[in-house]
């Protein structure tokens, strides 16, 4: 029979955090969900989960927090491509995740899942999945929220080997699907498309996988995953041209056409100006355009093997997504 944990869970109000919060309940959990006080709770009306005042940048709160806590799941992020201060993210994914860990590690919790991201690893130029052994260095990170991450997952790994901390690492690689309010950059996309406003896209390449499949791998790598080892959390590689025109077809509209990345990086950089005058998050990014010049193609096999990880297909993930927002009237 599975062991039971009383979890603390950050970022349990967001996007991937609320599914994970959902499948850490179904598998017999206590779940206590760090969160600030005026933070929007409605992606968790009816799951029985505790809240616990706190942020990751309130570092006394964290221990308040774990108080009665065996397990975290730390899957609290500032998860955006542009961002004109990267300090606050950097006081969010990095010193935040330090402090969490620490007070962990007082506090003599027996298991960590740490939710990290395929960010952290090196994308191959050659077209074949990366994988787990594909891990990137900070600097080699393109732009703030890359690096801040790969930061933090090094940090962890360190923690784990010279202090001790019972540490698991996932990554997850684009996760898709319902309960998307912000919405995340790649859901963004879903629903501009949806609305119509693509017409045109830069070619690139990514690894879909359904938001609630991956929260179930978080959970299970929390139960049993191998102390310091990291798995993707992914399902099928997709071109953006794939995606796109997946959600024409269902719109009932024509495809978008391919654009040169080139001639878009003076108007990334115009966009990204303006963004900083009017305080708005511009659609093209000069890291967006950096991004996509290597096809994010990751290998979910480690997990398949270890974890029993599993996957559905892209497509529903996408049109789970659609009908969330239609259903929230975000179309």
């Amino acid at each position: 029979m599975q062991e039971s944990f009383t979890t603390l869970l950050t970022g349990g109000t967001g996007f991937l955090g609320c599914s994970v919060a959902r499948a850490l309940v179904a598998r017999g959990h206590r779940v206590v969900v760090l969160a600030r006080p005026e933070t929007p709770q409605k992606v968790l009306e009816g799951v029985p989960v505790a809240f616990a005042p706190g942020d990751l940048t309130d570092h006394r709160s964290l221990s308040q927090a774990l108080q009665g806590c065996d397990a975290v799941v730390h899957c609290a992020a500032d998860y955006r491509i542009f961002v004109p201060d990267p300090a606050r993210m950097f006081a969010v994914n990095v010193a935040g995740t330090e402090a969490l860990m620490r007070a962990a590690l007082r506090a003599g919790v027996r298991r960590v899942a740490h939710v990290s991201s395929v960010a952290t690893l090196k994308p191959r130029r050659d077209g074949v999945p990366a994988t787990e052994a594909d891990a990137a260095r900070p600097e080699e990170a393109i732009g703030p929220y890359k690096r801040s991450k790969t930061e933090a997952e090094r940090l962890v790994e360190r923690m784990v080997l010279e202090e001790g901390l019972p540490a698991t690492i996932v990554n997850p690689s684009t996760p898709i699907g319902p309960r998307d309010r912000r919405p995340t950059p790649t859901g963004r996309i879903i629903l501009e498309a949806m609305r119509g406003r693509m017409p045109a896209y830069v070619e690139t390449g990514l690894n879909i996988v359904h938001v609630e499949d991956c929260a179930a791998g978080v959970v299970t790598a929390l139960e049993r995953g191998a102390i310091g080892e990291r798995h993707i959390l992914g399902g099928q590689d997709v071109t953006l041209a794939a995606l796109l025109g997946h959600i024409a077809a269902l719109k009932g509209r024509r495809a978008p056409f391919r654009l040169p990345r080139a001639p878009l990086y003076p108007m990334a950089w115009v966009a990204e100006q303006w963004g900083r005058l009017a305080g708005t998050e511009p659609m093209l990014t000069l890291d967006g355009l950096r991004m996509a010049e290597t096809r994010m193609f990751f290998s979910a096999a480690k997990a398949r093997d270890v974890l029993g990880f599993a996957a559905r297909p892209w497509q529903q993930a996408v049109e789970d997504a659609m009908a969330w927002f239609e259903a929230e009237d975000m179309r």
